[in-house]
């Protein structure tokens, strides 16, 4: 008997009127401890609550790397020359990726001023427009043009400062990043500009890149799709009827539709993998601590994770080797080997060992697991040798993961109760759950936790990746009506992330990345995770799926 136990819970979809009553009835004290006992039982907490635990809490999922390089002999590893070093000199420039504004910008058939001035003109654009994209939260074009004159002007006389240097990136409204503030995608927070960077936008400036803008993202990132009462709903560039994916929305959007190569986004369960995959791109969930923490919102301490966004995986990598690494300003970034991409582009996956769980694969859309089962088959062509496995005690890692996020997102905004009602109502009735739960709860989930981590590790004593669908469902239509209210449909949420939560409560890498097509033309992503500081051996998968998937645009523009 296979011990596949994940639950789908059975929540009502809502929108408009129905979602605001709801949330107002959630509000009222007396009302929500009529409502608690059912709600509690369809979340999965009641059962949670009768489990028995052994194990000690770990308030944090921080790895140790006692079989990992520190540095190579001879000298201290350097990611990006590594990547350097491996472009050949034939090296494809497609989808114009990084190394496609470097080739442009050397050769002069473009600089940066031109590439800023066409991003602004396309956002205009498309924000004139009756169905816009809603990309950004906040565009400082007067800052856009200072950099890119200040980059044009280093190119032009050979001081440029990296690779980087003059190619667009989104920063997704999480990250502080001056001269903006920073709203969690709210209506109240960031009144004041940002004095300093987040590390990971200064680590990108300091190489030269052109910082668009804020991306837009779901209110406090508390949700995995892309709709927000105050900045509009983030529409997919495949089909403008349906979602982007979230909470990491803008960025995700922003690099399928050509505005940008690379963006940085936050995930805290599924808010980087969940729009990449939605949006036809590759988005990066890295080990817990490997990318600094420093200057994102104070949201999901234990499950939080900072990393990039990408068209290729190339300049996925390239990004990455930029924004890892120790931080002395976040101490859970100090317990981490040294970053290494060597060997990020071998596709040639001989003897690798993949595991499928297929009770788990296949509880999804049948688009979503085809598409899964097809990429298997393309990874055993590849050399790969694929393992059956099993994975114990998912459901009761999902509602460990679920107490964890609510309870730690409802102790973020515990401050600002009195703006509580001018959240959307999506978001004020997961907060209304939150505050169902009980100190016992959080820690116990913090011991479910330390279980998790443990089969995780056994598992990973037999293979080396475990592989499945990026999402159980194909990407949702945008409801009619959200725009007063939101929307809630916490059972296709869980949906979205039924793959991915694993990763974020157990601090191990994973990643998502293009895997095909349905019927109607919307991506279908493929996810992979693996042990600790494994995110080369990530790299490895998404590159041999690059060179057997062909990739389609949606909406895309042109702005090198």
């Amino acid at each position: 008997m296979s011990v596949y136990d994940l639950k789908t819970p059975s929540f009502p979809e809502l929108t408009g009127l129905g979602l605001k009553l709801s949330a107002g009835m959630l509000g009222n004290p007396l009302l929500q401890s009529l409502l608690a006992p059912r709600l509690l039982r369809d979340a999965g907490i009641t059962r949670f609550r009768t489990l028995a635990f052994d194990e000690d809490p770990s308030f944090t999922p921080i790895h140790g790397f006692e079989d990992q390089p520190l540095d190579f002999v001879g000298g201290i590893i350097d990611p990006i020359a590594e990547f350097t070093s491996s472009l050949k000199a034939d090296f494809p420039c497609t989808r114009s990726g990084v190394m496609a504004y470097v080739h442009a910008y050397q050769r002069g058939e473009s600089d940066p001023v031109e590439v800023a001035s066409k991003i602004v003109n396309a956002v205009d654009k498309n924000n004139a427009e009756p169905q816009s994209m809603n990309i950004f939260i906040a565009m400082d074009r007067k800052d856009l043009m200072v950099q890119a004159q200040a980059s044009k002007q280093r190119i032009d006389h050979g001081t440029s400062l990296g690779l980087f240097d003059g190619v667009p990136v989104a920063v997704k409204d999480e990250f502080d990043q001056v001269p903006y503030p920073t709203t969690v995608g709210t209506s109240f927070l960031g009144k004041k500009p940002a004095i300093e960077d987040a590390t990971v936008v200064a680590r990108l400036r300091s190489q030269g890149a052109l910082l668009v803008g804020k991306a837009n993202m779901h209110e406090i990132g508390i949700n995995p799709n892309g709709l927000n009462v105050h900045f509009g709903a983030v529409r997919n560039p495949y089909h403008l009827d349906h979602d982007a994916g979230g909470s990491s929305s803008g960025p995700a959007a922003a690099v399928a539709l050509g505005l940008v190569p690379v963006a940085i986004g936050a995930d805290g369960g599924g808010s980087i993998r969940v729009p990449a995959g939605y949006c036809g791109v590759l988005g990066l969930k890295p080990t817990f601590g490997r990318v600094s923490e420093h200057g994102a919102a104070p949201l999901c301490w234990s499950v939080g994770h900072a990393g990039p966004i990408a068209d290729t995986v190339a300049d996925l990598v390239l990004a990455y080797s930029v924004v890892a690494g120790r931080d002395p300003r976040d101490k859970r970034s100090l317990v981490q080997p040294q970053v290494t991409v060597q060997g990020w582009d071998n596709a040639d996956l001989t003897g690798l060992r993949i595991g499928v769980f297929n009770d788990w694969n296949h509880h999804s859309d049948g688009p979503c697991s085809n598409s899964c089962d097809h990429m298997v088959e393309q990874f055993k062509g590849a050399g790969a040798r694929v393992k059956a496995i099993e994975i114990a005690e998912l459901d009761a890692m999902r509602v460990a993961h679920s107490i964890l996020i609510l309870s730690e997102m409802a102790a973020a905004m515990s401050a600002y109760k009195k703006h509580l009602k001018k959240m959307g109502a999506g978001v004020r009735i997961n907060l209304s759950l939150a505050r169902l739960l009980r100190a016992t709860d959080y820690v116990n989930a913090q011991r479910m936790r330390t279980r998790a981590i443990k089969i995780f590790n056994t598992v990973f004593k037999t293979v080396d990746a475990i592989v499945s669908p990026g999402s159980a469902t194909v990407v949702p239509r945008i409801p009619q009506g959200f725009e007063t209210a939101g929307w809630s449909a916490i059972s296709n949420e869980l949906g979205s992330m039924r793959y991915v939560f694993p990763a974020n409560l157990t601090g191990f890498p994973a990643i998502t990345f293009p895997g095909g097509y349905d019927n109607n033309g919307l991506p279908l992503g493929i996810h992979a995770m693996a042990s600790p500081w494994q995110e080369t051996l990530l790299f490895r998968l998404a590159s041999a799926a690059e060179a057997v998937v062909e990739r389609r645009n949606g909406v895309r523009f042109s702005v090198l």
